[in-house]
């Protein structure tokens, strides 16, 4: 695995990779990294490594999403047509 940048980092959870938010790109005053690197701490290759790693557990855990869509969805039609069952 190599390690990401800060603007990588940013990339991926701008575009929605990382299951942070919706592909979209943050109007940030101080994108992410900017505070720390104006300080002389730019983020560490641990640093970066972790996020790396926690961005990867994000995108498995949020895979199934479109299934818990499909499931409202269905339960949405099924609970409309039991009430306009029900005023028939």
């Amino acid at each position: 695995m190599t390690i990401p940048t800060t603007d990588q980092l940013r990339a991926d959870i701008d575009s929605g990779r990382t299951g942070e938010k919706v592909a979209y790109p943050d109007p940030a005053a101080a994108p992410l990294g900017t505070d720390d690197e104006a300080a002389g701490n730019s983020p560490t290759i641990q640093e970066r490594s972790i996020e790396a790693a926690t961005r990867e557990v994000v995108q498995h855990r949020q895979a199934p999403n479109g299934v818990v869509i499909y499931g409202v969805v269905i339960f949405a039609i099924v609970a409309a047509v039991t009430v306009i069952w029900s005023l028939i």
